[in-house]
């Protein structure tokens, strides 16, 4: 998520009363290593629910490996400015260019099935008098890794459907993929998430007591839709460390027409005005559609810090 450096107005949106206090359903889990585990039964409790567990959907040895490869950006990543991620939250991004191991997770035959079952598009349309017919799957919206260090607090609830300006609670537009690169528990960070809010319309707010925690063990991972609400959690623990990474995949049509970073790439665009840079997509779409490495594109590429910029 990102802010404007200048202060920007809001206007008053009525929510809904605060709900009953119950006990939180919890997440179906299912078994990727079970030869009876299908990606149908998965998706369909994934629009009941909002979100799954899938269990073993890599190896330890995989996630030990992405472990490793992930280290030293971890390391040297800077605290967050916009507030969104907490100080003792430490992330990597652009994991596809860093990470073997992360190309393989992205692949896993599993996950890209149950992605592409809830994500392709099936369309429509004429040209003259001949009906055309297309489909299109889903592509990488964002890849980042997590590393939630020891007195980390909790994130706001929020929707990653949020960066999309959706509000269509029956086409959600993103599915995340969180996978454990260490156990993690409700303790030390484990994300936490509240079955069914992807349902809600806008005017629904979520509330803590509403959570439910995705523990898992390294390996496994909790799969969900852009619309659920939820949350890095808290690590309350004193010697624990939470690392996780996340796939986010989104549907394809959620772009230019014409590939503008192709056509009139950065060392092009460095010439141009900040309008132009901004109208060619270098700029970032509140809340923080078009990150890179979780700055504004605008300063990093071309050092532009005006009215427009965004803190993240």
């Amino acid at each position: 998520m990102g802010q404007y450096l200048s202060t920007t107005s809001s206007y008053p949106i009525k929510v809904s009363s605060e709900p009953e206090k119950v006990t939180p359903p919890q997440l179906r889990r299912f078994d990727a290593s079970d030869p009876k585990t299908n990606a149908s039964e998965i998706i369909s409790a994934i629009h009941h629910d909002g979100g799954v567990i899938i269990e073993n959907l890599i190896t330890p040895q995989l996630a030990s490996q992405i472990k490793s490869e992930l280290k030293p950006h971890f390391d040297t990543d800077r605290v967050d400015l916009s507030g969104f991620f907490p100080a003792t939250t430490q992330r990597a991004s652009g994991l596809i260019n860093i990470s073997p191991g992360c190309r393989e997770l992205a692949t896993v035959p599993l996950w890209i099935e149950v992605a592409n079952g809830i994500l392709t598009d099936r369309y429509s349309y004429w040209h003259n008098q001949t009906l055309i017919e297309c489909e299109t799957k889903p592509v990488i919206s964002s890849t980042v890794g997590f590393r939630v260090t020891p007195g980390g607090k909790q994130q706001a609830l929020h929707r990653d459907d949020t960066d999309y300006h959706n509000t269509n609670m029956e086409k959600p537009v993103m599915v995340g993929c969180v996978t454990a690169l260490t156990k993690t528990t409700k303790e030390n960070g484990g994300t936490v998430a509240i079955p069914g809010s992807h349902k809600w319309g806008p005017e629904r707010c979520p509330y803590e007591h509403e959570t439910t925690a995705a523990e898992l063990e390294p390996g496994s991972a909790m799969v969900f839709l852009g619309n659920m609400y939820h949350a890095g959690g808290g690590n309350t623990t004193t010697n624990e460390v939470r690392e996780t990474v996340g796939m986010f995949f989104s549907r394809s049509m959620y772009r230019q027409a014409e590939n503008q970073y192709l056509m009139v790439p950065p060392g092009v665009a460095k010439e141009f005005t900040p309008q132009i840079q901004r109208l060619l997509g270098y700029g970032i779409s509140l809340p923080s559609l078009g990150f890179y490495q979780y700055k504004d594109p605008m300063q990093v590429l071309f050092g532009v810090e005006d009215e427009e910029t965004v803190v993240m």
